[in-house]
């Protein structure tokens, strides 16, 4: 435990790579991604997430932080942090495949004495029971004597430039008290925020899981306010703003729930419930409103087009926004896709614009085409799904034909909309 610690994350993503840059403040510090297309990029400087700004890179690159998809290049490190997606796969199960394949890699590396701290988000019991045991089959070392483990559930915000990984408060966890103490002390040194000891790793793992499953039950809460002040004529912002003035009233605002967070997690923690003999009324109730809402957006709008006697079929529609979230290029889990897939439905004529997106990615991902540039021409109905910088200065009057819809779905349109969340 008294050796020179020198820190490998693998997983160079939207939370790996962030994390490894802080790191590198302090400690020798290699991030290891099997992509090499993401490696070359990362080590020219420029971070294609937009998380980590190019300057800092590009100082912590000059420092001596490496990144690479050499596993040689790794085996000298000694604490070794996991921060891999943890997506769903169709049917809503956790895909634990990313984490089962970090974890072999691990496996091929780890010498005695070593430390892994697992960051990806899963329900209690996925690092010992299901990660572990990969690490102990590949390199034949046993658990808790050869080496050890630990769980620092991440808490990074997409695209949040105040809320950065150092500002937020980290729990940790370890598998045995005195590892514990050292994954904390290790999180601690560069954290400013803080952390937050747990007592075992299956606590830190579940403490995660509920952070976003309790934003997503809130946020299905207000989405069904949305759709029953919506039949009543009742303008949802304006009911919300006024029970707001109470103390203890959670500001939480109707919307589309994607990401590889909110709209995820609640999934794994309901297959850990399920898994005792408890079926979550509550948790996947949550979901399946938060997961219909995209459908219900466009189906509003189609009402709206109607009423104003505009023709469905083969109407011209302009979806404003891609990614989940507003003022980043993640387009992971994002239900503006939901939107697009009912509109098409209708045949009619779609253009997305988002500024932020790789049309590259959008096309790979979910095989559509976006544009970066705004389009000059008019439609015949417009939807507001993304609360981009960009759009709030937008001259919207100009991309509507003359008797078109406008849906605001994140209230950024202070008026002149006919339909909105």
């Amino acid at each position: 435990m008294d050796r020179e610690i020198k820190i490998c994350v693998i997983g160079l993503g939207y939370v790996g790579l962030p994390l490894a840059r802080l790191f590198s403040t302090k400690y020798n510090t290699v991030g290891f991604d099997m992509s090499s297309n993401r490696v070359n990029a990362l080590m020219s400087g420029h971070d294609t997430t937009l998380e980590v700004p190019d300057e800092l890179l590009q100082t912590a690159l000059a420092n001596g932080f490496v990144c690479t998809s050499d596993i040689d290049a790794i085996r000298d490190c000694n604490f070794y942090v996991v921060a891999v997606p943890t997506p769903v796969d169709e049917n809503n199960n956790p895909d634990l495949r990313p984490l089962y394949n970090a974890s072999e890699t691990i496996g091929k590396v780890i010498s005695r004495g070593d430390i892994v701290v697992y960051e990806s988000t899963v329900y209690p019991g996925v690092t010992e029971n299901e990660c572990i045991p990969v690490i102990e089959k590949v390199s034949g070392l046993k658990f808790n004597e050869d080496f050890f483990a630990g769980y620092s559930p991440e808490r990074i915000n997409p695209g949040d430039k105040q809320h950065t990984v150092e500002k937020i408060k980290k729990v940790t966890s370890g598998s045995t008290p005195e590892i514990g103490q050292r994954i904390n002390e290790v999180y601690a040194s560069v954290i400013s925020a803080g952390t937050h000891l747990a007592p075992s790793i299956k606590v830190a793992e579940a403490a995660k899981v509920i952070e976003n499953s309790q934003r997503d039950i809130n946020i299905a809460f207000v989405n069904e306010l949305s759709k029953i002040f919506t039949r009543m004529g009742i303008d949802t912002q304006a009911v919300l703003e006024a029970a707001s003035t109470k103390w203890n009233f959670l500001p939480f605002k109707p919307g589309l729930v994607g990401g590889h967070c909110i709209g995820v997690d609640p999934y794994y923690l309901a297959q850990c419930a399920q898994r005792y003999g408890y079926n979550p009324e509550i948790i996947l109730a949550g979901r399946r409103m938060n997961d219909g809402m995209g459908e219900y957006v466009a189906q509003q709008v189609v009402k709206l087009m109607i009423k104003k006697g505009i023709k469905v079929l083969g109407a011209d529609i302009l979806i404003l926004g891609f990614t989940f979230k507003e003022n980043c290029p993640d387009v992971r889990n994002t239900k503006v896709i939901d939107i697009l897939r009912t509109f098409q439905e209708y045949d009619t004529n779609i253009s997305i614009y988002d500024p932020w997106v790789d049309p590259a990615i959008a096309q790979r991902e979910y095989g559509i085409e976006i544009t970066n540039n705004l389009p000059d021409r008019k439609f015949d109905a417009i939807v507001l799904a993304v609360a981009h910088e960009q759009f709030k200065s937008l001259n919207i009057e100009e991309l509507k034909k003359s008797n078109a819809v406008l849906f605001d779905v994140k209230w950024c349109i202070p008026k002149n909309t006919d339909g909105r969340l």
